[in-house]
């Protein structure tokens, strides 16, 4: 069997999910076309401006794979935003991981700690889009197969005409649960008891050298909260629906407001606003 690691390069000034409906549509992505594709899934994780995924396969599948998810989701984007070619041009990373080195051990955890690094949570199985939650898990499922529902439903869940294995699991939120097309067993066996996959998790490169009680290591505001928050305060600061409408002046005392409020930095400033990284710095520091 061959493993990769695929990444997605980090998209600076925009976001690949901008709601949880977003996050749901990408979720049911991932099952499809690897349901259609007959490619593998071990682990992965869907982040606000990038993905990773370990699968089984041959890298060329690996690829195809990545290619279709990403094309299949930026037809939901365009039809939901206006934006066409979103994906297209994101850069891709595949690496191969191997069961002899221990490696595969750790793309896994390097891609489930992913949320946990990015202060978006304090643990890996609290965040809910990818597989977080999946393994050592005896909680059972909630929801019910696709099987059991209309083909109408299907499509307007899925996003697609395509048709889905009836065995996978359509949660109550809304989304396919990993567990009904994940390898599970395998990456339970791969990594033979829950204290050997934390302790995986706890020294991944991802969170290495943390400090997980400092408060530099607290959850900070996900970018989906931010969102909302940053046109609430364009309305009651200046009167102004979005950020277009604002002047250059404007500008600048809305980024140092939500950078003193809210706490983000340079880097999420600029995912949530579109506004570049370097101009954003620029902002906050006043020049």
């Amino acid at each position: 069997m061959e493993f990769y690691l695929i990444t997605t390069d980090h998209m600076a000034e925009r976001l690949w999910f901008l709601d949880d409906e977003d996050f749901k549509a990408g979720m049911n992505y991932v099952a499809l076309v690897s349901s259609l594709l007959g490619i593998k899934i071990l682990s992965f994780i869907l982040m606000s401006n990038h993905v990773h995924f370990v699968v089984s396969s041959s890298e060329e599948e690996a690829m195809a794979f990545i290619n279709a998810f990403k094309k299949r989701y930026s037809s939901y984007y365009n039809k939901k935003y206006s934006v066409t070619n979103a994906f297209r041009r994101v850069g891709v990373d595949i690496r191969r991981l191997d069961m002899s080195d221990e490696s595969l051990e750790r793309g896994i955890a390097y891609v489930q700690v992913n949320s946990v690094a990015a202060n978006i949570c304090l643990t890996a199985d609290s965040y809910p889009w990818g597989t977080g939650n999946t393994f050592f898990n005896l909680s059972p499922i909630k929801g019910v197969p696709l099987s059991s529902i209309s083909g109408r439903k299907c499509m307007k869940v899925l996003h697609t005409h395509e048709q889905a294995p009836g065995d996978l699991i359509l949660t109550e939120e809304g989304f396919i649960h990993p567990r009904s097309y994940v390898m599970v067993k395998f990456v339970e066996s791969l990594f033979r008891s829950p204290k050997r996959m934390n302790y995986f998790l706890m020294n991944s490169s991802k969170i290495r050298g943390r400090n997980l009680l400092s408060e530099k290591a607290m959850p900070s505001f996900r970018d989906q909260v931010l969102l909302p928050v940053i046109s609430d305060m364009c309305r009651s600061m200046f009167h102004k629906k979005t950020l277009s409408e604002l002047d250059r002046d404007s500008l600048v005392e809305l980024v140092k407001e939500i950078r003193r409020r809210l706490g983000a930095d340079v880097k999420q400033i600029s995912r949530v606003s579109g506004i570049p990284a370097a101009e954003v710095s620029r902002m906050i520091e006043g020049f």
